[in-house]
C-alpha cells in the first residue's frame, strides 16, 4: 500500500452526539403518562413541523417527570458542552423549551432548524421499527450544489445523515442543522421528547 503523500485536516466539524440512557425504561414510563395526560388536556396540539402527528404545548420545567428526565440526562449534556470547549463558569447553558411529538401512522415532519438556540435534542420514548428515521442535512450550502459520482458513500462525500429511533436513545445536535423525520410506517405511534439549549453570556 502506497504511503499517503498529504495530510488529511478534517475541520468545521458538525457534532451528532447519541447514546442510550442509563434508566431509560424508568424515564420513558414516567413521560409516556405525562405526555398522554397533555395530550388528553389538548387533543388539538400545535402546528410546528409536523404533519400529520401531535405536538405538544411546552413541558412544565418544574413538573416532576422533566425534572426526573432532566437529572437522568445531565451527564450527557455536560459531555455535549465540554466537546465544545464551552466555558460554564461564563455562560449558563439553559433549556429554553421542552416538547413531545406523537406521530401515528404516516405521519411525520418537514425539514427545519430551532432558531435562536445552541444545542437542540431528540430523545425517544417509543420507537417501533420502521417508525421514522431523522435525518439530518449537511449544513454547507455550497456542497450540495453539484454532487460527482462516489465509488463509496462515506462521512466525506455523504450530504445527509440518518439515524434510527430507539426507544431510550437520546440525540444532540447544533441547533443551526436542519433536520427532518421520515413517514412513520409502522401500526404504532412514535413518541419523541424535543428541548433545545441555549447560553445566556
Amino acid at each position: 500500500m502506497n504511503k499517503r503523500t498529504s495530510d488529511l485536516n478534517l475541520i468545521f466539524a458538525t457534532p451528532i452526539w447519541s447514546s442510550i440512557i442509563p434508566n431509560y425504561q424508568d424515564v420513558n414510563k414516567k413521560l409516556y403518562e405525562y405526555i398522554n395526560n397533555m395530550r388528553k388536556s389538548n387533543p388539538e396540539g400545535k402546528v410546528r413541523s409536523n404533519l400529520i402527528g401531535w405536538h405538544s404545548n411546552n413541558f412544565d420545567l418544574k413538573d416532576e417527570e422533566p425534572l426526573f428526565f432532566i437529572n437522568s440526562i445531565s451527564k450527557m449534556l455536560n459531555e455535549s458542552s465540554i466537546d465544545m470547549g464551552w466555558d460554564l463558569k461564563k455562560n449558563e447553558l439553559k433549556i429554553t423549551g421542552m416538547w413531545a411529538i406523537i406521530n401515528p401512522t404516516n405521519a411525520s415532519n418537514a425539514r427545519h432548524i430551532h432558531s435562536n438556540n445552541f444545542i437542540s435534542a431528540a430523545y425517544y420514548v417509543k420507537a417501533p421499527e420502521n417508525c421514522g428515521n431523522i435525518v439530518f442535512y449537511d449544513p454547507r450550502s455550497a456542497n450540495v450544489i453539484r454532487t460527482p459520482a462516489f465509488e463509496r458513500s462515506n462521512t466525506l462525500n455523504s450530504s445527509i445523515f440518518k439515524i434510527t429511533p430507539k426507544e431510550g436513545l437520546l440525540v444532540l445536535f447544533p441547533s443551526y442543522l436542519h433536520h427532518s423525520v421520515d413517514m412513520n410506517k409502522s401500526n404504532e405511534e412514535r413518541i419523541v421528547v424535543s428541548f433545545n439549549m441555549n447560553l445566556i453570556f
